[in-house]
């Protein structure tokens, strides 16, 4: 019965992710059809293709035992291919110092993600220290995905406009995390549980940070180059992020 709760929580997490890769279709569709990324910054969302590469990696039988994790695979490969398929239609509109940028994340990204399958396929053979190795990395990844909306509340903050920063985005990210928050500690994974406990903190922050300054009437303060090229540096710690993911 425990792991059919867990199983169930599973799926309910499924469907807020699937809720929260879905958010920033209404960002770029306002990007096609002003052919232009604006402010917008795409570390999150390669952040977050980081963390769903990782971790539908680590839902794979190779690392995790059997398919105890089926349902963080499954959502995962989804939010690859969101992910994915944002961070073209990013680079398709960026200027070209940005699509530079972009590229070059992206491909270190891709890089050591296949490291990581690597290492963990053909050096590592113990099966609890294969899911130690990528459970460790995804948890980073994991962290540095919800960590990066710190770059959208900077700006929020700045500007004093949630324009670049969706409501429904923030909304969706607090639910996902505390969702699959309960699902690692059901399952006592502490792969899963600390990445969205600290998600968790972010969604608040960011639904805090939105609810001060939506009713702000200031028009958003055009960015001199120096901060926009900031803005698309990986912060310490998906904007629009994205991010979420288990």
């Amino acid at each position: 019965m425990f792991l059919d709760i867990r199983f169930i929580v599973g799926i309910i997490g499924s469907i807020a992710c699937m809720l929260l890769y879905a958010a920033p279709i209404l960002t770029f569709k306002r990007v096609i059809k002003k052919a232009s990324v604006e402010e917008y910054s795409c570390v999150p969302y390669i952040l977050a293709l980081f963390s769903c590469l990782t971790y539908s990696w680590y839902g794979f039988p190779v690392v995790s035992y059997g398919w105890e994790n089926l349902t963080v695979c499954s959502i995962s490969l989804l939010g690859v291919l969101f992910e994915s398929t944002f961070i073209s239609i990013y680079v398709w509109f960026a200027p070209r110092g940005k699509k530079k940028q972009v590229m070059l994340m992206a491909s270190l990204v891709l890089a050591v993600f296949g490291m990581t399958v690597f290492l963990s396929s053909f050096s590592i053979h113990n099966q609890h220290t294969r899911k130690v190795f990528v459970g460790s990395i995804g948890l980073v990844s994991s962290i540095s995905m919800y960590g990066s909306p710190l770059v959208a509340v900077k700006q929020v903050i700045r500007t004093k406009s949630v324009d670049f920063m969706p409501f429904y985005l923030s909304l969706f990210t607090f639910l996902t995390s505390l969702t699959w928050m309960a699902y690692g500690v059901l399952g006592r994974d502490p792969f899963i549980v600390t990445p969205n406990c600290i998600g968790s903190i972010m969604g608040i922050l960011q639904l805090v940070v939105y609810c001060i300054y939506s009713k702000g009437k200031e028009a958003p303060k055009v960015l001199h180059d120096i901060d926009q090229n900031n803005v698309m540096k990986v912060p310490a710690s998906h904007v629009d992020t994205n991010r979420h993911n288990p």
